[in-house]
């Protein structure tokens, strides 16, 4: 009996091993492309909300190839409305899939196939379609509004194709260095955009920007030797100057805004009245410490009114347009950072404050609908967790919230025009993916995917979530702490850092996969301890938590960054001898950072597109948080990493794309001449014709080269 037992035993533990070998391992194709690739979940493809209905349509798979299809709610009723067939016959065409297709109201549909404008006529007899247009092959931020006017740029100007087809040459600027129609202070602030159609499409308004101030900049493409000089106005220096023009297409006339000096402030959050009778700007002044929300006259330029001034001692952040609330056109929503989190207030166009909407010590991140008949607005927060981000709904006239999602994790939403339905699709650390459709008033729910776990034959790792207190002993900061697949404590492993820890970015959430990035699980396999976390002056936590390193960019940070060295260091299963760390853009800039301010505690590390100097970076991002290098000069100075090099211990590798026009190649290239006149060595590698990231295919051959140099230094 007992020779029975052990040979039970013994078949078992063989049985185990068996099945841990069977386990996949992951390939560094698979590692780089993450959840995008082979190992993508099943999902909703191009999930829309017929405006004005509750119906939601998808592009689903059949036998007989793609298919756009509807789903009446709450019945579920289901209809094959569009095949790609049918389309191709419309359109005497040979689209190989479905294109993307763009509601503009409850009848018209539109799409695009290379500079081809098809628009679509929704009928109870299904679709028809026309070509509507066929664009300049030098058009640019091509823009369709719901009236079928389409704006868009060639080179520096704008142009407008009206609804009756009538094309109009809206700007005619000679010069080069005048843009018009293009998003304005190098997209921050919330800008993506620089075409702003009227509701009705009556009007037409743009941004028209002056940089004939503002320093070339080279660009050369080494791969052709050609040169392209771009505007790019480094902290310190003269940056552009920015109106908003208003073209009226019947006149042919145009009225721009009379914004005032200084030249150099910036203009955001413009948003049209419904009545199009009048458009708002928030003006932000350069030292970005003093916000004007101005209401003008369309027909004059004219400041019809200062509607309300926000002031930090510090910076004010505008990050959104003006929402007025529907079926009126004098009440609207406005996001502030005032009580130290992002918040919601409704306002009156005459300036005054009706109500705070919501209140916490939480940020609201999106919103994402409205439901006019409940007057609620639809948002997401992270009231639940700064680790989590869920839906709510508030009354705008009483106040009242109730949560839309019962599931921890991130959720992500699409609301219906009328706010009475939510496509949410959410992932967790034990959910890969599920999409559901619900009512907001919770009376409905419907599953539509519960993905499979992509991951399940992969041998994956122990993934802990970690929190560690802040170099202040008090604020409480969130990681992740991914042990070595076939993990032995009584072993020593060697550990990489990855972080970013910058303003406007949180890499931990409660998501799938829970490690976040399967490079981190690929390393794991490879006897790697992998440790992320969110230090202070990273996103999602409030005003407070991310001003703390105004003026001092890189010391908080790596302060808490150290906190959590610390930590590692304490583990009995951490070789403290043999730590890496890597990062790219602000990431890569801690990553050298520590590399030289703290010599010793990495064994080696990879930065990558890093700031070395801040007074070579933009205007409008860096001012922001450092100020103008000639108002703060110790604290640049202290950032600066140039003069630093004298400190490396250990092996670093830089990596930089060669036409990088975000942190320019300059200041790696300064780097290297540093460390050759103080005859430091360091590691290099470029990537020709790449900009501030390596994307498509080559990213394989980044994450290789990242992955050897640890192998190699580890």
């Amino acid at each position: 009996m007992q020779y029975k037992k052990i040979a039970l035993l013994a078949a078992s533990v063989l049985l185990s091993l068996q099945v841990i070998a069977q386990k996949k391992q992951f390939t560094i194709t698979e590692a780089t492309n993450g959840m995008t690739g082979s190992l993508a979940l099943q999902t909703v493809k191009q999930p829309s909300w017929q405006p004005g209905t509750d119906r939601l349509w998808q592009i689903v798979k059949t036998n007989d190839g793609d298919a756009w299809v509807r789903t009446n709610y709450p019945d579920g009723k289901t209809d094959t409305t569009l095949t790609l067939q049918q389309l191709n016959k419309a359109i005497k065409g040979d689209l190989k899939n479905m294109p993307v297709f763009t509601w503009l109201d409850g009848e018209y549909v539109y799409f695009r196939n290379g500079n081809e404008v098809y628009m679509g006529v929704y009928t109870a007899d299904g679709f028809n379609w026309n070509l509507w247009t066929k664009l300049p092959e030098n058009a640019e931020n091509v823009t369709v509004d719901k009236n079928r006017n389409i704006a868009y740029t060639i080179d520096n100007n704008l142009w407008l194709l009206t609804t009756s087809k009538e094309l109009k040459e809206v700007t005619k600027e000679k010069d080069p260095n005048i843009v018009c129609g293009k998003s304005v202070h190098r997209e921050e602030f919330g800008i993506d955009k620089g075409i702003f159609f009227s509701p009705n499409g009556k009007y037409l308004a743009y941004y028209r920007m002056d940089q004939t101030m503002v320093a070339d900049y080279p660009i050369i493409d080494w791969t052709t030797g050609k040169n392209t000089d771009i505007k790019y106005p480094m902290a310190g220096g003269t940056s552009h100057q920015v109106t908003l023009c208003v073209y009226n297409p019947n006149s042919g006339e145009t009225v721009t805004m009379q914004t005032g000096e200084p030249k150099d402030q910036y203009l955001t959050c413009v948003t049209w009245s419904p009545d199009e009778e009048t458009v708002f700007i928030a003006l932000l002044n350069r030292d970005q410490n003093h916000l004007w929300l101005n209401k003008y006259d369309i027909e004059t330029g004219k400041l019809v009114k200062t509607l309300f001034e926000e002031t930090d001692k510090k910076y004010v952040h505008p990050q959104h347009s003006l929402y007025f609330l529907p079926g009126g056109n004098d009440k609207f929503i406005w996001w502030s950072q005032s009580d130290g989190f992002m918040h919601l207030y409704e306002y009156n166009t005459n300036g005054k404050e009706i109500r705070l909407l919501t209140k916490g010590d939480w940020v609201v991140n999106e919103i994402i609908g409205f439901n006019k008949e409940k007057h609620e607005v639809l948002y997401t927060s992270s009231k639940e967790s700064p680790l989590e981000k869920h839906g709510y709904a508030v009354n705008w006239h009483n106040g009242n919230v109730h949560r839309l999602d019962t599931k921890p994790g991130m959720h992500n939403f699409w609301a219906s025009d009328n706010g009475n339905y939510l496509l949410d699709a959410y992932s967790a650390k034990a959910i890969p993916k599920k999409i559901v459709v619900h009512s907001t008033d919770g009376d409905f729910s419907k599953v539509l995917v519960d993905a499979a776990n992509s991951l399940k034959d992969y041998d994956r790792p122990t993934i802990k979530d970690v929190q560690i207190k802040a170099a202040d002993s008090k604020t409480t900061l969130y990681g992740k702490l991914i042990l070595p697949t076939n993990f032995d404590p009584a072993k020593k492993y060697p550990v990489i850092v990855y972080l970013y820890n910058g303003p406007n970015v949180q890499l931990i959430h409660n998501s799938f996969p829970e490690s976040g990035n399967l490079w981190y699980e690929y390393m794991a396999q490879k006897g790697y301890i992998v440790f992320s976390m969110d230090g202070r002056g990273s996103g999602n936590r409030g005003l407070s938590f991310e001003q703390v390193t105004f003026r001092h960019l890189g010391t908080v940070e790596m302060e808490d960054q150290m906190k959590g060295v610390a930590y590692l260091k304490s583990l009995p299963y951490v070789d403290s001898s043999r730590m890496g760390v890597h990062g790219w853009s602000f990431g890569g800039f801690m990553t050298t950072s520590l590399m030289l301010k703290y010599p010793g505690v990495f064994k080696c590390a990879v930065a990558g597109g890093p700031v070395m100097d801040w007074k070579m970076y933009e205007v409008m991002y860096t001012e922001r948080y450092m100020d103008r290098p000639q108002d703060n000069p110790e604290g640049y100075e202290e950032a600066n990493l140039l003069d630093k090099v004298k400190n490396l211990k250990g092996r670093l590798l830089l990596i930089h794309g060669t036409n990088d026009d975000v942190v320019v190649w300059q200041h790696s290239i300064k780097f290297i001449k540093s460390c050759v006149d103080e005859g430091v060595q360091v590691d290099y590698f470029v990537y020709p014709g790449h900009l501030h990231n390596v994307r498509g295919k080559d990213r394989v051959h980044l994450m290789e080269k990242i992955t050897e140099y640890f192998e190699q230094n580890l």
